[in-house]
């Protein structure tokens, strides 16, 4: 019951309970001076009658005496006057036996009233020649009260709905205050750090309000704060320490973004190949600022050539890699050419002939990474045997005929479910052990029966319009898994960008999880935090929508450089999952351990869970456990 109920209820039984008692005192009353009225009122009549009649008494049956008691009979409220003559025999009875209409028997039973009587005795002389009798009728008294009684109940019940009224009027705009501080602490709570500007004119109510919106202000700090340092720490997990460059977990995600989006790339890796002999012979401080010189280089020819279009990665002591994307074959091998030329140079300075040579391969949007990166691994070694600093490319053969094929075969598949799930990397609860979650994970194979690469086929299915029915299946696959097998724990179902834009896809999910409503809560679509990224706006309002089904999401592979919390704060996921790269040898990390309680702790802020992912050794466990981790797999 709400707090304006309870008080008004409280308020209106407090005023029943007083009118009660004062109505009850104050019929009381009434009807006493009404009784005492009459009393009074037949005694003077008594009495006056008695010395009226005096001079008459002499001759009893003398008919003034009948006559004056009728005039005063007449005149008054009487329900009997007795004229007794001195030998006590009744001499002129008057009576009068009228109920007087419009009052209740019901209030006459309640209200029971005794009839008034006044005696007077009558003196003739010395000798007393009778006695006169009055008794009122207590119909008028009733009448009367009755009349009293109604009024004052009418009144008081005009009073009450007035009270009641601006009780309310009261209640609502007292009130009114602490709905609107119920808001704020709901939107806090949701992670939205609103104040209140206009702040109520009751002292209490002000105090609280006024302590809610200091509340606010310190979480909206503490969230730029996290903001800040997630923001630090994810740079410091994704970028080289020696030569700001980015780390190889940074170019997976890249290139998971071209195979996303079949775009055309190049991957070139350059691998200084003098490093050993450059370490005897300059020392450790002197080959840092050699590598720190060298990542200079790539950066600054790739910028030149290519512009924004270009990434540069350091994988190891002396791999790096550059990514460059929407070019052609001929750019492609100016951007090899120029590195060349540049290496060359950087070999003059240091009195070496051969430091460095370049690999490139073209990108093959329906291959996979570790395929692109053989490819350019290869291409690297024609390089090393073409000359010093040298480069080679290796273009992409004509796919024109096996496009048509994989396009025909994605499509067979897809059209007649001819695929399967298996459910692999399950998520334990770290203090139960139980599982919490696992993810759909989707597998097919060719005609001859080899299994296909998933990257690869999904690719195709996003490239040909495929996906969203290929989406559709998996999850209504997943809704008959978890109704018919009973499972307990939640199953992560993997989405496309395409699909969360559908319309159609939509529409059939309502219908889905409207009609399998008490498992709803079990399916948790996964959304790729590097793909949130591009398009915050639409997954935003996509995860709006699934929780008004019921279903929930989590967001995986989560980066601090990825997602700021402010964006998380938007998007209100149910779940965040950290990268791989984080989990893995946590324990001896403590960049990694800083930016795994951050993201905890931020999740504690807006009420989301963490997982942690490829958490291998048992030491990593318990570090992630003490972190505040809810589960991890492994």
């Amino acid at each position: 019951m709400s707090l304006s109920k309870q008080l008004l209820l409280l308020i209106s039984a407090l005023f029943l309970m007083i009118f009660s008692v004062n109505f009850i005192l104050s019929v009381d009353n009434i009807r006493s001076y009404l009784e005492g009225e009459s009393q009074i009122h037949a005694q003077d009549t008594a009495t006056s009658m008695g010395l009226s009649l005096s001079p008459y008494m002499l001759d009893e049956k003398d008919p003034v005496i009948e006559t004056m008691m009728k005039a005063i009979f007449d005149r008054g409220y009487y329900k009997e006057i007795k004229l007794i003559g001195s030998e006590r025999e009744p001499l002129v009875t008057l009576r009068n036996e009228e109920v007087l209409e419009g009052v209740p028997e019901w209030f006459i039973s309640f209200l029971p009233m005794e009839a008034a009587t006044g005696e007077s005795e009558i003196s003739s002389g010395w000798n007393i020649s009778g006695s006169v009798t009055v008794e009122i009728n207590p119909a008028y008294a009733y009448l009367k009260l009755y009349e009293q009684v109604t009024t004052g109940f009418y009144y008081s019940l005009a009073a009450l709905a007035l009270s009641v009224a601006l009780l309310l009027l009261v209640l609502r705009v007292t009130l009114s205050s602490l709905n609107r501080i119920g808001r704020m602490a709901e939107t806090i709570a949701k992670g939205n750090f609103e104040t209140i500007e206009k702040l109520p004119w009751t002292s209490d109510v002000r105090r609280v309000a006024l302590s809610m919106n200091l509340m606010s202000k310190k979480l909206e700090k503490v969230i730029g704060k996290l903001n800040q340092r997630l923001e630090g720490l994810g740079k410091k997990l994704q970028l080289d320490d020696l030569t700001g460059l980015r780390k190889k977990n940074s170019f997976e995600d890249d290139m998971g973004e071209l195979l996303a989006s079949s775009s055309g790339a190049f991957v070139f890796i350059v691998k200084i190949d003098a490093l050993g002999s450059l370490v005897k012979e300059l020392g450790n401080n002197a080959i840092d600022e050699f590598i720190k010189d060298f990542a200079e280089i790539l950066k600054k020819v790739g910028d030149e050539q290519i512009g924004s279009d270009v990434s540069t990665y350091r994988f190891f002591g002396s791999e790096f890699v550059l990514l460059a994307r929407s070019i052609d074959a001929k750019k492609a091998e100016k951007l090899a050419s120029s590195l060349s030329d540049a290496l060359s140079v950087l070999a003059k300075k240091l009195d070496k002939e051969d430091i460095a040579h370049i690999g490139v391969a073209e990108f093959d949007p329906f291959g996979s990474v570790d395929a692109i990166l053989l490819a350019a691994n290869e291409a690297y070694e024609q390089a090393t045997l073409i000359g010093a600093n040298s480069y080679y490319l290796r273009k992409g053969e004509d796919r024109a005929k096996d496009t048509a094929q994989w396009k025909e075969l994605v499509f067979d598949i897809i059209d007649n479910n001819d695929y399967s799930l298996s459910y692999v990397s399950p998520i334990a609860n770290l203090e139960t052990k139980e599982v919490m979650m696992v993810d759909a994970f989707s597998e097919a194979v060719d005609k001859n029966g080899d299994v296909l690469s998933i990257g690869t086929f999904v690719s195709i299915a996003e490239k040909f319009v495929k996906i969203v029915d290929l989406d559709k299946g998996v999850t209504s696959r997943v809704v008959e898994y978890v109704n018919n097998e009973n499972i307990q724990h939640s199953v992560a179902i993997s989405l496309s960008s395409r699909t969360i834009k559908n319309s159609d896809f939509r529409a059939w999910l309502t219908a889905l999880l409207t009609e399998n409503s008490s498992i709803a809560d079990q399916i948790v679509f996964s959304l790729s935090a590097y793909a949130v990224t591009k398009e915050v706006s639409a997954y935003k309002e996509f995860i709006h929508f699934v929780h008004q089904l019921n279903a929930k999401v989590i967001i995986k592979r989560f980066e601090g450089h990825l997602i700021p919390p402010e964006v998380v704060k938007q998007l209100k996921p149910d779940f965040i999952r950290l990268a791989r790269d984080i989990g893995n040898g946590v324990s001896a990390n403590a960049e990694k351990q800083e930016f795994m309680a951050t993201v905890v702790e931020l999740g504690d802020l807006l009420d989301i869970r963490v997982f942690a992912e490829n958490v291998q050794s048992e030491i990593d466990l318990s570090k992630v456990k003490t972190l505040g981790v809810v589960g991890a797999s492994r």
